[in-house]
């Protein structure tokens, strides 16, 4: 908050103009009218004030007249005691209250000046003020005496002294009002001065002021409304015991009695038109032009206790003419103003008011189900949580597709969303079953098994446990019943089958880590209450699934899905149970027997993997079976070797056949997954695979069912043993980059990668220094050649080949793992770049398609070009340099044109990526202009120097650009427009001087567009190339080139949906402190569909939460 927001010339509604507030005082016969401007209503003068109460204030009043330092100690501790918060509020209200009766108008002057302080005035009302002013002139007196160093004020202080301070008042008015609901409340003299000093003081300018009025007008309106609805009751009361007493015969009625309570009626009933009469003052007065006021802190304090009157009182505020303002404020562009509507509305249908809301339900429901998609994850939770309210408080309820809107949201990375989705799912679910208990549960996963599989987030299906965990832990962790549905014969169909085992094992992991999924996790320190609860999870996990696993695994071992998902549940048990009795050990033999028989039926890579997985984790020392495990496993490996073995004489004798190939295949696939989790270093396996990739290369006849698994078996062996890959291998691996099989090549790929990077620089490990290995020119050319040819590729081939192969939606799943796999080979190319194994002028061979394959590969690269920097900003400069020198010596004549704005569209891009601290880039960008050969400028060069647009790079574009001035010919002075594309880049001595070159250099053309051009975006001048950008973008980036020497330094966020241009203007615009989208428009302006930006976000299709961070950890 700023001073330009204290005191605002561009309130929206402040003052009171064309309001229909007429505030009628009984005891004075004026009446308070609201004006434009300064002139705020006027405080009431009463004849009483000057008058009949002269003779009593001669003492109390002494010690205020003309003493205001005294009457400001007076107010001050009242002020102090509500600052605090460690007073007695009720002795003092009762203290003042005595002085009040004594002395009113001195006790009105201290409430006065008790509201001057709470808004952080220092100034104070005299009597003479009090007496001979009018409000208006009061308020506009204080406003002068407001400080002005500060913008803060007590109700948005923070700090501990002032974390009471909200709740001291409101508590400060209760108390006032309960104090004078019999008497003072109707006494047509301090509440009604009070409320036209708050309603005056809603009216300023201050923001200090009418902040402060409008909450404790608010308040005082809360506190009114709820005497009032007391009042009310009594009314109802005494009417009934009257007509009661009337309806009694004549012998048994009793006169007096009958006097009594029409009279005790009558007087109610003027309590309740006085208490109407101070309502409506507050309301027109101040709630209907502070609802839409422009600070978005008034707005929701209106909001908040509008609901708090429509509940206390709903016989007179439970109408269509107060609900629209809380539908209204739906649309509030603050999230603060919704949120609060929200929780209103929230309120309104948990009490007995449905009857009174159909109206307002049908006219605003549409847009309470939008809501559930807002920018505010807090107002979309409460969106969820208020139409499930609705949903089981209605008898019309939701339509289907309003219901639909809110099942996704179970799948969103936003917890707090996803469990409120997650419960209103489980009320829908719940409403469809019969009730019956003992079919609950089942009942129950069946649904949600049905539901999950309609869904289509098939991979997400802990996002779907754990947003349903908090409401349905119970049938979740029902392992009984799960287990016997899935055990049962002929029960469930094959795809709810593959469901229910999903959504099973998702809620084994949540029930033994209780963590949820990894994008939804938060870090909290884990107490130990919830530490013995989980192990007492892990412990009936462990109880339930050891006798029934090897049971689960026997039936599904066929279907690849279901066991590799199965597979997973050893991982999360007490396995030290295993070794406590004979039963158990039986059951581990079953567990092992079924593992290994898994192991050698499938070929697929992930089951394999599952299966070494669970063995490893069984081989641990830290268990007293281990021994056993680890002879199933030695014997399981022996087996495997020894078919290999059998097999592979043949085959390189050329005399196999497919099923020695297929068996061969089967052991060499089991024994490279075995190889990447244990030393198998001791069963020589380099030199059997060796040869098979040798006759492979070399005869071309290449079996990828083998070659694949002999690629991993030889890269995990060089692993294993610390040795450095030979030449020759190297070669062998080089020659497979380029055959024609695409599993066969890629493996090969990536196998080098890994080698390089483990062996391409002098690293340790173990204690023992590794072998080094230095590729050579050949294999980088090769490496580099399959960037270029299978990563790069043209993604609309692919898109034909995958839709000629398969269908569209198999074409699509096609298309992401192939875009998957492609992303995983550049990351591994740049990891070598940047450890050093390649050179950074590999790099050269990426950035050429930076701008072409944005889309894809554009974090990796952008990453890669940022770590370059940071190892030699000098080298990476010359980098880009190197890069568009070869783009642009590839040009052809026919479409230089075209594929010049290409090349300059890609520098742009590079460009931005340097540092916005000129002063930082000036050395390695001169470095960068020094490495090219002082000759005759090229074509190459000249590019480069028009795209950078620095000091050094900028004259010899200018001197490219003058050349063949002399002769007549003009046609490179159309470079100048490129140069001054990066004329913000430069620093002011280095502008001057370029303007005095250009001016030397083109004399003979001073008068051509692009000279002209070039000089004002040097100059500054206004008319620069940003004038074609759009007209905010525009401002900000003639602010920069005006005049400043170093551009500010920003964040370095930039969105996605954000092109260079803009982004680019946005760097420029860093020293604008307000933008234009925290300008606050009027409230009816509000655009209801912007929730084209949905507050929440899917899950990613990866397993890390940042995807990038794992391509180069």
């Amino acid at each position: 908050m700023d001073e330009s927001e204290l005191y605002s010339s561009e309130d929206e509604d402040v003052s009171m103009t064309g309001s229909d507030f007429e505030f009628q005082l009984k005891g004075s016969g004026k009446k308070l009218t609201s004006t434009h401007g300064a002139t705020s209503p006027k405080r009431v003068g009463h004849p009483s004030i000057s008058g009949s109460s002269s003779s009593q204030s001669q003492t109390p009043e002494g010690r205020c007249h003309g003493a205001p330092m005294d009457c400001r100690a007076t107010a001050s501790h009242l002020y102090e005691a509500v600052r605090s918060g460690r007073s007695a509020l009720q002795t003092l209200i009762d203290d003042w209250l005595e002085e009040y009766r004594r002395d009113r108008e001195a006790g009105l002057l201290e409430l006065i000046n008790f509201v001057f302080q709470c808004s952080g005035c220092k100034g104070v009302v005299t009597r003479e003020m009090f007496s001979s002013l009018q409000n208006a002139d009061i308020i506009s007196h204080m406003t002068k005496e407001f400080n002005e160093d500060s913008a803060s004020y007590p109700l948005v202080s923070v700090g501990p002294q002032w974390r009471h301070f909200a709740e001291g008042v409101c508590e400060c008015v209760c108390v006032l009002v309960r104090g004078c609901r019999h008497s003072l409340l109707y006494d047509d003299f301090l509440f009604s001065s009070l409320i036209a000093l708050l309603t005056g003081l809603a009216d300023s300018q201050v923001r200090a002021f009418r902040h402060t009025s409008t909450f404790i007008a608010m308040r005082l309106m809360s506190s009114i409304v709820s005497v009032a609805a007391d009042v009310n009751a009594q009314v109802l009361m005494t009417q009934r015991r009257c007509e009661l007493e009337k309806n009694k015969t004549v012998e048994h009625r009793a006169i007096d009695r009958v006097e009594e309570l029409e009279n005790s009626y009558r007087e109610l009933l003027e309590h309740q038109e006085d208490l109407r009469s101070l309502m409506n003052g507050i309301f027109k007065g101040v709630f209907v032009h502070r609802y839409r006021d422009r600070v978005p802190e008034i707005r929701a304090v209106c909001l908040e206790q509008m609901g708090l009157w429509i509940r206390e009182n709903p016989a007179r505020f439970l109408n269509d003419e107060h609900l629209k303002y809380v539908g209204w404020m739906l649309h509030d562009k603050q999230a603060a103003v919704r949120l609060q509507c929200v929780l209103t509305l929230q309120k309104l249908y948990e009490k007995d008011f449905i009857s009174q809301l159909e109206l307002f339900t049908s006219r605003f429901k549409e847009r309470i189900v939008c809501m559930i998609l807002d920018k505010d994850s807090d107002v979309a939770v409460e969106a969820v949580k208020l139409l499930l309210i609705i949903q089981q408080q209605t008898e019309d309820g939701l339509s289907e597709d309003e219901c639909a809107a809110v099942y996704p949201l179970v799948f969103a990375t936003h917890r707090g969303l996803a469990c409120a989705a997650g419960g209103f799912l489980y009320h829908t679910l719940c409403c469809v079953l019969d009730g019956r208990a003992d079919k609950h549960s089942v009942a129950f996963l069946r649904l949600l098994a049905h539901f999950f599989i309609k869904s289509e987030y098939h991979d997400h299906a802990a996002y779907l446990v754990d947003s349903l965990w908090d409401v349905a832990g119970a049938e979740l962790k029902d392992w009984d019943v799960m287990t016997s549905l899935l055990l049962q014969e002929g029960g469930m169909e094959d795809k709810l089958e593959s469901a229910m085992i999903d959504i099973m094992m998702c809620a084994v992991r949540q029930a033994a880590e209780a963590t949820p999924p990894t994008s939804r996790s938060q870090k909290k320190t884990v107490t130990a209450k919830e530490k013995r609860l989980q192990v007492q999870e892990r412990r009936r996990i462990t109880n339930h699934f050891i006798p029934v696993f090897p049971q689960l695994l026997a039936k599904f071992s066929a279907d690849v899905g279901k066991v590799s998902r199965l597979l997973a549940a050893p991982l999360y048990f007490q396995l030290d149970v295993y070794g406590t009795s004979a039963r158990l050990e039986k059951c581990l033999d079953l567990l092992l027997s079924q593992v290994c028989e898994i192991l050698l039926k499938h070929r697929e890579e992930c089951v394999l993997e599952e299966c070494v997985r669970v063995l490893c984790v069984l081989c641990s020392e830290c268990h007293s079976f281990c021994g056993r495990v680890e002879t199933a496993v030695g014997q399981l490996l022996d087996s495997s070797v020894e078919k290999f073995s059998s097999h592979l004489s043949e085959i390189l004798q050329g005399s196999a056949d497919d099923d020695d190939f297929y068996r061969a295949a089967s052991s060499l696939n089991v024994l490279a997954i075995f190889s990447s989790a244990r030393d198998l270093t001791g069963r020589d396996l380099f030199e059997f695979c060796f040869q098979l990739l040798k006759m492979g290369v070399e005869t071309r006849e290449i079996n990828e069912k083998l070659m694949v698994p002999a690629l991993k078996c030889a890269a995990f062996h060089l692993f294993w043993k610390g040795v450095a890959i030979t030449q020759l291998s190297a070669a062998t691996y080089k020659s497979c980059l380029s055959v024609a099989q695409s599993r066969v090549r890629n493996q090969a790929f990536v196998c080098l990668c890994d080698v390089l990077l483990v062996f391409g620089s002098v690293c340790e490990g173990d204690g023992l220094r590794l072998q080094r290995f230095s590729p050579d020119e050949s294999l980088t050319a090769e490496m580099a050649s399959f960037i270029i040819d299978y990563v790069f590729s043209d993604e609309d081939e692919l898109n034909v080949v995958f839709e000629e192969r398969i269908g569209e939606d198999e074409g699509e799943e096609m298309k992401m793992a192939a875009l998957l796999q492609r992303r995983n080979q550049l990351a591994g190319y740049c990891k070598l770049i940047i450890y050093g194994v390649l050179e950074l002028r590999a790099a050269t061979d990426i950035l050429k398609y930076y701008n072409k394959f944005y889309k894809d590969f554009g974090d990796i690269i952008k990453e890669t070009l940022s770590k370059t920097k940071m190892i030699s900003s000098v080298e990476s400069a010359r980098t880009v340099c190197l890069c568009l020198q070869q783009l642009f010596s590839g040009l052809e004549q026919g479409s230089a044109d075209v594929e010049l704005m290409e090349i300059r569209s890609l520098a742009k891009k590079l460009a931005v990526n340097f540092s916005i601290n000129l002063r930082v880039v000036r050395e390695p960008l001169l470095a960068l202009h020094q490495c090219v050969r002082h000759t005759r400028i090229t074509s190459c060069l000249c590019l480069w120097l028009a795209l950078i647009g620095w000091f050094g790079v900028c004259r010899d574009g200018l001197r490219f650009a003058s050349l063949g001035l002399d002769n007549g010919d003009s046609a490179n002075l159309s470079f100048l427009e490129i140069l001054s594309e990066f004329s913000f880049k430069l620093l002011q001595p280095e502008r001057k001087q370029l303007v005095a070159d250009l001016r030397r250099v083109c004399s003979s053309a001073l008068s051509s567009g692009f000279v002209r051009m070039y000089e004002r975006s040097l100059t500054g001048s206004k008319e620069t190339p940003a004038a074609q950008t759009p007209r905010r973008k525009r401002r900000r980036t003639n602010s920069l080139v005006s005049g400043l020497e170093t551009a500010a330094v920003v964040s370095n966020t930039r969105h996605d949906d954000m092109d260079d241009n803009e982004f680019t203007d946005e760097l420029s615009l860093a020293h604008d402190d307000r933008s234009e989208d925290e300008e606050e428009a009027e409230i009816e302006d509000y655009d209801d569909d912007d929730d084209s930006e949905l507050g929440f976000a899917l899950p990613s299709t990866h397993d890390s939460a940042s995807f990038l961070e794992d391509l180069f950890e």
